[in-house]
């Protein structure tokens, strides 16, 4: 365990979206612009601008140049991202060969759980539901699952996860499942290699022991709505909630130890 704060502050994370989609995501509706002043309007301090990539992809420079156009108002922090998929167990991510990171480039590396990372690619859900009933037990998959999320933190600098966790339910799983051990062994991979987890609205996770994991880890905790429409942005019902009850766990946890 590292050297956390006492106590998780609600408020402060509330202040960042750090998973917001434009039209450079062919399933978003708002431009860079709209975005920026929907942030503002919302009072947000900070706000990560994050968009699909596949291998093939080639209009990264393109985003980034035009973030980089874009006026940015007192009191906002904008930085940018790119998300893809985690493929398989040894942790592989579908990203350009050419992805810059860093100065030039985005600033994150955002990976979603958005299919399960199989031993020989990724799964579908479907695939997986099928493999559990013919004999995968849920233990191993969820040990695959933690697994693959350790590797992809260890092979991807300047990484954070997205919505993570979101494939248990698809899969016929719950997070509930993955147990204290996984979680401490997750979040402290999280904390060793930098890795951002956030907190994702739409997705309705990580969990409250999640986030009490990463928290006590002494990772680095956002929220984000994943967006893919300026009027969502900064816009938190689940998030606040998931952040509260962990908060309260902290707390509770804390005095018990007194």
């Amino acid at each position: 365990m590292t050297g956390a704060p006492a106590v998780l502050d609600v408020s402060a994370l509330l202040r960042g979206d750090y998973h917001v989609h434009s039209t450079f995501s062919d399933d978003a509706v708002s431009t860079l612009a709209e975005n920026i002043a929907a942030a503002k309007a919302a009072g947000l301090a900070r706000l990560r601008l994050n968009d699909h990539v596949r291998a093939s992809t080639t209009w990264v420079p393109e985003f980034v140049a035009a973030v980089a156009a874009e006026p940015v108002p007192a009191g906002l922090t904008v930085v940018t991202g790119v998300e893809t998929k985690l493929l398989d167990v040894s942790g592989a991510v579908d990203i350009p060969t050419d992805l810059v990171v860093g100065r030039g480039g985005v600033d994150a590396i955002v990976i979603g759980d958005h299919q399960f990372p199989g031993t020989d690619g990724p799964w579908s859900p479907q695939a997986t539901r099928d493999r559990i009933a013919a004999g995968l037990s849920a233990d191993d998959a969820l040990d695959l699952l933690v697994t693959a999320s350790i590797r992809a933190m260890e092979r991807t600098p300047h990484a954070q996860l997205a919505h993570w966790f979101s494939i248990l339910p698809k899969v016929g799983l719950d997070e509930a499942e993955l147990g204290a051990d996984r979680l401490a062994a997750w979040a402290q991979a999280a904390a060793a290699t930098g890795t951002v987890v956030e907190v994702n609205e739409k997705w309705e996770c990580p969990g409250a022991d999640a986030i009490v994991a990463l928290h006590r880890a002494g990772a680095r905790i956002v929220a984000s709505t994943d967006s893919h429409i300026a009027t969502d942005v900064g816009r938190y019902d689940r998030v606040t909630a998931l952040l509260t009850a962990a908060a309260g766990k902290i707390a509770t946890e804390d005095e018990d130890e007194q």
